[in-house]
């Protein structure tokens, strides 16, 4: 065992320190499920359900197809879809054939998905039928791409709501053209019925099987790649540190599966253990609460804002949330007093349970800290998974600080990526072998471990602000503000200024009945002086009817960053 302070070891409960880990593919893992538990539902999508052996078969009958139009080992197919079972089915049938699924959102812009297409140098793709123009006004500038497959949501539904989707959402659909260069996913899957044999290809624990984009916080934006281990570890550390979670259980998969919490927690870790997931492809904080009550899902997890869009919205007093066995938060940071809301909100709606707030990066997957179900503390993301390790170390450096001092999170474990693609020099610098021989993720964040081995996450490193010489960092700043009563959201930017370098700027959502006034903005900047230091005062509030949110629904600061440089004279 490496010699490394595991201080949170006595608040682990009954989650063990070590797990043995599947030492196979994802699809291997889910096809034991299948075996084990050939009665469970695997997914349910828009009224429809999908037992395990379904989908393994599914699977089987798409890796076919996959073999068919010539994907090797070692192949990269984009997916570029929302929460849809032929999303699901895709995803395991490109780990089947040992090749590599290259997870992009479809809501990025044209010129996005041509960089994600061309540097993961994708020789497939899949995409729905209402993306095809996207594809169609890059195709020429993508010249690893052979197969572009077309996917159509009313394949994945029952005939009476296929017919009800054609009439209403469907008809706003512009038409593909019939000369397209495209594969219709009916007839992709059809052909691959001419394959004979097996299409597995035996891949390794260890081996490349996904990539995942970072959201370009640190630079550029890099694809991450991660391997069989880095999933199915995830999954057996998930299901540990919730032994409430039973076979059955259903996750409510709101998070897009594009995005490391969407793919790794919300559906590989539910479908590597039995679980049922709710797969969601479009979601609307006005469409929630009959999701909730349509499915009565036993686990949500989501981002923040998630939270937060559920308090905004009226008229909820019966909503009956008993069925609720675990809620969890990542990320982004969880504002304490939003958390306080939430917890009451639960309370009210007949919940036993707390939000759970956990830490975690793309290059580990997602989740690799959580609040143990022993001890939570006011602002701490929680504790280690399993054979993860985290330590604080000096920035810019590896020499560990002491409890309760600031530097910058550093985390090891089984969910570790193996690189940055294309980027071997910022690899280097991110996952960094230390002396104690373990291999550490250099996460770019601020953090703080006290004696109890419970973390606390201060601000990305890059996410600073320095004014006159001091550092201020906003989502402090933030975390005042949205305490204060008035409050629903905030976000703090700096603001270039000759100066100072950089001066504070605050950006506000207010809670209904409070109006944008000077007397409100004056009412603010009262309650600011008694909590803020004076070199950290926001010079100027401005109010705002919703903030900008990336497409994951973190606050997104660098664009109320940039609108502020555009308006600033040169």
């Amino acid at each position: 065992m490496p010699t490394v302070k595991t201080p949170w070891e006595p608040w682990m409960g009954e989650v063990p320190m070590h797990l043995d880990y599947f030492q196979g593919s994802m699809i291997e893992m889910v096809e034991g499920v299948a075996r084990k538990y050939p009665d469970v539902t695997a997914y349910e999508f828009m009224g429809g359900r999908c037992a395990y052996p379904k989908l393994v078969a599914q699977v089987h009958e798409c890796a076919r197809a996959l073999r068919q139009i010539g994907i090797r080992e070692g192949d990269k197919v984009t997916i570029c879809m929302p929460n849809a079972p032929q999303t699901v089915v895709m995803f395991y049938a490109v780990n089947m054939v040992g090749a590599i699924a290259n997870m992009v959102h479809p809501l990025s812009a044209e010129g996005e998905i041509e960089f994600y297409l061309n540097d993961s140098e994708s020789v497939a793709a899949l995409t729905l039928n209402q993306f095809y123009g996207k594809f169609a006004g890059i195709r020429k500038n993508t010249p690893y791409l052979k197969h572009l497959i077309i996917a159509d949501v009313a394949d994945a539904l029952n005939p009476l709501m296929r017919v009800g989707y054609r009439l209403t959402a469907g008809r706003k659909i512009p038409k593909v053209p019939k000369d397209a260069d495209i594969l219709p996913w009916k007839r992709f899957i059809a052909d691959g019925r001419a394959f004979s044999g097996d299409p597995r290809v035996k891949r390794a624990a260890d081996d490349p099987a996904v990539i995942l984009y970072s959201g370009g916080t640190t630079g550029i934006t890099k694809g991450i790649l991660l391997s069989n281990l880095n999933f199915n570890a995830l999954a057996a550390q998930i299901i540990a540190t919730n032994p409430i979670v039973k076979v059955g259980d259903k996750m409510l998969a709101l998070m897009p599966m594009f995005h490391g919490f969407g793919l790794g927690v919300c559906v590989h870790s539910m479908l590597a253990n039995g679980g049922t997931c709710i797969l969601v492809p479009r979601f609307t904080p006005q469409t929630y609460p009959e999701l909730l009550r349509k499915y009565r899902p036993n686990l949500i997890a989501g981002v923040p804002t998630l939270y937060e869009a559920l308090l905004r919205i009226p008229n909820l007093e019966n909503l009956d949330l008993s069925c609720l066995k675990g809620v969890f938060s990542g990320g982004d940071s969880l504002p304490a007093e939003l958390k306080k809301r939430f917890d009451k909100f639960l309370k009210d709606h007949g919940a036993k349970i707390e939000i759970r707030e956990g830490y975690g990066t793309t290059e580990c997957v997602t989740a690799s800290c959580l609040t143990p179900l022993t001890k939570a503390k006011e602002g701490s993301i929680g504790i280690p998974f399993p054979d993860t390790y985290y330590k604080i170390v000096k920035v810019g450096g590896e020499e560990e600080v002491p409890y309760g001092e600031e530097g910058e999170i550093c985390l090891a474990g089984p969910t570790v990526m193996l690189e940055y693609v294309k980027h071997p020099q910022e690899t280097a610098q991110t996952r960094r072998v230390h002396a104690d021989g373990l291999t550490w993720i250099h996460t770019g964040d601020l953090g703080v471990m006290d004696e109890e081995g419970f973390i606390y996450f201060r601000q990305r490193i890059k996410r600073m602000i320095v004014t006159s010489g001091y550092n201020v960092y906003p989502s402090q700043i933030e975390n005042i503000l949205d305490a204060h009563e008035a409050v629903h959201m905030s976000c703090v930017i700096g603001v270039r200024d000759p100066y100072k370098m950089q001066k504070v700027k605050a950006y506000i959502v207010l809670k209904p009945g409070y109006e944008p006034s000077d007397a409100t903005r004056q009412m603010l900047m009262d309650y600011c002086r008694k909590h803020i230091a004076k070199y950290a005062m926001p010079y100027d509030i401005e109010f705002r009817p919703d903030l900008p949110k990336t497409l994951v629904g973190k606050v997104a600061y660098r664009v109320l960053e940039e609108e502020m440089a555009k308006a600033q004279p040169a």
